[in-house]
């Protein structure tokens, strides 16, 4: 016979456990888009009223929309800068400031920043297409050695990844900007090549272009063959990476750029709140390259 506190008990272990276990692992589960041009977005709401497609840029923070969206779909009804917006993504309500920029991924409106989950995880999975946010990493991901786990490094309010680049033999370890908004593959400084003696003339040239920053800045850039680009313990081969030979995208820094060309080839877990990331290939991971194909 169950006497008053063995039920008490009973009505604890049913009820209040799992409303406890449910507290401590939230998610919230956006449809993920990638486009031809390697562009990653995610459906937003403005104000509880506006739709807006945006992209998910880890190079940046804050909200960011395109001056264009602003004056047309907006009607210039945004102030800029002081006043405070709601943005919804998914379940998440975010209070935002708003900026301005001339460009802004392929096929998108504007793009927000990493900064928006600096207490959360974080999940980007191509293979079933969608971006979950965590309050906490899940505990399978620890103990799944498939990923490889590496640090963020923030540098000037923006994360940054160690990884590693071969040439002829030469290697050269160094920080990468995580940069989901990028879309090429790599973008690698001249300057700290030619400072670290990496042998920049022995990279086969595939073709000279201008690039434009989100400012509308032109980047004047040589697209090369790199031998190997090892991110973790994952090696990726015959990349066409990005050499910044005139103006830099990041005008205070010398920073070498990962790309989602090459960021897409993985599924990840960025664990803003404890400072790192998880990766493991995903079905991209032998997709071909842009440069490759359109040389």
């Amino acid at each position: 016979m169950i006497n008053i506190f063995q039920k008490a008990l009973l009505v604890f272990f049913v009820f209040f456990l799992p409303f406890r276990a449910f507290s401590q692992m939230v998610h919230d589960t956006l449809k993920l888009h990638i486009n031809e041009q390697n562009t990653l977005y995610v459906a937003a709401i403005l104000n509880n009223k506006d739709s807006l497609t945006l992209n998910f840029d880890t190079g940046c923070t804050d909200l960011i929309i395109t001056g264009e969206v602003l004056k047309t779909k907006l009607g210039g009804a945004i102030e800029l800068y002081k006043k405070d917006y709601i943005l919804q993504l998914g379940k998440s309500r975010i209070t935002t400031k708003i900026y301005d920029a001339e460009l802004t991924g392929h096929g998108t409106e504007g793009r927000f920043g990493w900064n928006f989950f600096k207490s959360n995880v974080v999940e980007l999975d191509y293979d079933q297409g969608i971006m979950v946010i965590h309050n906490q990493l899940p505990k399978p991901v620890l103990s799944d050695k498939s990923y490889a786990k590496l640090p963020f490094m923030f540098m000037d309010g923006l994360p940054f990844i160690q990884s590693e680049i071969s040439q002829n033999g030469k290697s050269l370890e160094t920080y990468f900007l995580y940069d989901t908004g990028y879309q090429r593959t790599a973008m690698l400084d001249n300057e700290e090549l030619q400072k670290n003696h990496f042998p920049v003339s022995e990279m086969k040239e595939i073709k000279r272009v201008v690039m434009h920053g989100a400012q509308g800045n032109e980047i004047p850039v040589i697209t090369s063959e790199l031998d190997i680009l090892k991110i973790g313990k994952f090696r990726l081969r015959d990349v066409p990476v990005q050499q910044i030979i005139g103006r830099k995208p990041m005008q205070d820094r010398n920073a070498h750029i990962l790309g989602n060309e090459v960021l897409k080839r993985f599924n990840v877990f960025m664990d803003f709140k404890n400072g790192f990331v998880y990766l493991r290939p995903n079905k991209f991971w032998d997709a071909g390259y842009s440069e490759k194909n359109n040389k």
